[in-house]
């Protein structure tokens, strides 16, 4: 196997890896942090949250992730290992659909949302507003979280060679 093409499609394991841990993370450990202190108090870290996540390693990573695998996935079938060439592309073209296409189309708009909330709504409103956005988004999240993993399985398995003959323990 050419070094240049492992060493991408290693890459592509640890990004896809990156990605599927920090939804796995927010789904079952921040959400449910923010879901034990008051509502104005979690709109609020979560609006910091948001800020925050506003910055060139997270978008290198998440936008950079499909791209690398994509380019993995060329570099394989360039390579004449078309198992790996397609594992790689399909979990690209996954994560571009179940992780980025979400991502747009619902989390970032209820973060843009709930940024708007101002702690001088009407009392009892915060409960109500953040109970709605938290179960709503961790739900999105989770399915992000799934698809990430499902890549990252997928990128892990193309680094299995196809003859199995070739695994030496």
């Amino acid at each position: 196997m050419n070094s240049a093409c492992l060493a991408m499609r290693l890459l592509t394991l640890v990004l896809f890896g990156l990605m599927a841990g920090l939804f796995y993370a927010f789904s079952v450990t921040v959400m449910g942090g923010l879901n034990r202190i008051q509502a104005e108090t979690a709109i609020d870290a979560m609006n910091g949250i948001n800020e925050a996540v506003r910055n060139p390693v997270f978008f290198a990573t998440f936008f950079g992730t499909p791209l690398v695998a994509l380019l993995a996935a060329l570099l394989s079938a360039r390579h004449r290992n078309r198992r790996a060439g397609w594992l790689i592309g399909a979990a690209a073209v996954a994560y571009l659909i179940g992780v980025i296409a979400p991502t747009a189309a619902v989390n970032v708009p209820m973060n843009e949302a709930l940024a708007l909330i101002v702690s001088a709504e009407p009392a009892g409103q915060a409960e109500l507003i953040w109970s709605d956005y938290s179960s709503r988004w961790t739900r999105w999240n989770t399915m992000r979280a799934l698809v990430a993993t499902g890549c990252l399985a997928l990128a892990a398995y193309s680094l299995i060679p196809e003859n199995r003959d070739q695994i030496r323990p």
